[in-house]
């Protein structure tokens, strides 16, 4: 079982082990110790007050394990596994903590097709990690002095390669006086988005977009997705965009100050790829925080759907298995695999755009017979990780949500990926009976579990 390595690369608290500044070098170490002689590696990062440190911590020991260094300044994830394949970077390394505070961070490793790394691939880095980790501590191999570390300079051509990329996906595109509200969550968005949206429309209001290293993710972007719904009522805009952090992933918002997950724009992209012939095999990967009534939906419209793991390295596994290329998460993650080989929020807001445009219809039109179950998420924290099903209790009070619910409802209860939490969604045809089992729940994990 991997150590470090979540369902998005490494992610704490910045300055707190694993992202201290031993391991930091470390993590450098073995990680060009894991690539062919002499890698190549490009590095980004988001907006927080603590990536350029760690970027510089990071690169000292990439060096020092004999990788050369490339850096494309704020940037986002999709844009660093896009310019490692595009250039033939050995890998790319992405310091974010996606939709996190600003105290934390996290690295996100691309291989050199840009895709993110096999479980058995981080398994074996993590084994390297702390053997470097041992030995720099048993041999008093000092970690370089911090304040005297520098990541390599910014070449911005990385960026103007990116964006060029993206503006290529939409060849055409011309949105006229269209009204568009972005949020950029002051985050790696706030370095691209204004400028490459306003190529398209001359109707661009950019909200959140003035990062100061501790307001990423701070009562916006893509957790605080009614922000940018109430923005666009407040605009008289005819849809909004929102991203988290890094900008992987986007939600939307449309003219009624509705929002629109990820759910929505899967249903909204695979009915207009059917169209066009372009959906391969018909079918759609999502997850199984996926809403029963997108399911619905998309079999009314000749169209499989296929479930994933939480996480949207499992959805392109699945889609890779099963051939598919569209799938994604609730949460805005959304994989266009002819495109890109990871969620791009750009790239689908910038295709979502394009659907809505050419359709002559609203968003909100285009997704009128989407009938949402409620569903309900409750978090819990934990002080660990042990399977849920070895506490009676707690096992007693899922089978019966399991049996109460049967065909009218579904119950997910999983540990977060990325942070120290249990998931409990409860999603039922009754408003009460979907409470009163997450509640039931969650109760009996914060009793046994709890922190």
């Amino acid at each position: 079982m991997r150590k470090l390595f979540g369902t998005d690369g490494i992610r704490a608290v910045a300055g707190e082990p694993p992202l201290d500044p031993t391991t930091i070098f470390a993590i450098g170490k073995a990680l060009a110790h894991s690539l062919p002689t002499a890698p190549k590696i490009i590095i980004g990062m988001d907006t927080r007050e603590s990536s350029n440190w760690i970027a510089a911590v990071l690169t000292a020991g990439l060096h020092a394990g004999g990788a050369v260094v490339e850096n494309a300044g704020v940037i986002t994830t999709p844009a660093i596994a896009y310019l490692a394949r595009r250039h033939k970077f050995s890998a790319g390394i992405v310091l974010s903590a996606s939709h996190n505070p600003w105290h934390d961070n996290g690295i996100k490793v691309f291989g050199g097709n840009g895709y993110k790394l096999p479980d058995a691939t981080e398994l074996a880095i993590e084994e390297e990690i702390f053997r470097q980790h041992s030995l720099v501590t048993q041999t008093h191999d000092a970690v370089p002095n911090v304040a005297k570390l520098a990541p390599p300079p910014v070449n911005p051509q990385y960026l103007a390669d990116y964006i060029a990329h993206l503006r290529a996906a939409v060849p055409g595109l011309a949105l006229g006086n269209m009204r568009i509200v972005l949020d950029c969550a002051n985050g790696a968005a706030s370095a691209v988005a204004p400028a490459l949206f306003r190529n398209f429309s001359d109707s661009v209001i950019v909200r959140h977009a003035s990062p100061d290293g501790k307001n990423i993710n701070e009562n916006c972007g893509a957790l605080h997705a009614t922000v940018v719904a109430q923005e666009v009522l407040d605009e008289g805009a005819a849809i909004g965009v929102t991203f988290d952090g890094d900008a992987d992933r986007a939600l939307f918002a449309d003219h009624n100050g509705r929002v629109v997950n990820g759910d929505g724009i899967m249903l909204l992209a695979a009915r207009h790829l059917l169209q066009q012939g372009k959906l391969a095999h018909s079918t759609v990967v999502a997850t199984t925080m996926s809403n029963m009534g997108l399911e619905a939906a998309l079999k009314r419209s000749g169209i499989k759907m296929l479930r994933a793991p939480v996480g949207d390295k499992y959805v392109l596994e699945e889609m890779r298995k099963s051939g598919a290329t569209l799938g994604g998460e609730q949460s805005g993650h959304i994989l266009f695999l002819d495109r890109s080989t990871t969620g791009d929020g750009l790239l689908t807001a910038l295709l979502v755009l394009e659907i809505v445009h050419n359709s002559g219809k609203t968003l909100a039109e285009l997704l009128s017979d989407l009938k949402v179950y409620p569903q309900v998420i409750v978090n819990i924290k934990v002080r660990e990780k042990k399977p849920l099903q070895n506490f009676p209790a707690i096992a007693e009070k899922i089978l019966a949500a399991e049996k109460d619910l049967a065909d009218t409802g579904r119950v997910v209860i999983r540990y977060s990926g990325t942070e120290p939490l249990a998931r409990v969604m409860i999603e039922a045809e009754s408003d009460e009976a979907m409470h009163r089992h997450a509640n039931a729940i969650a109760d009996a994990i914060r009793k046994e579990l709890g922190i």
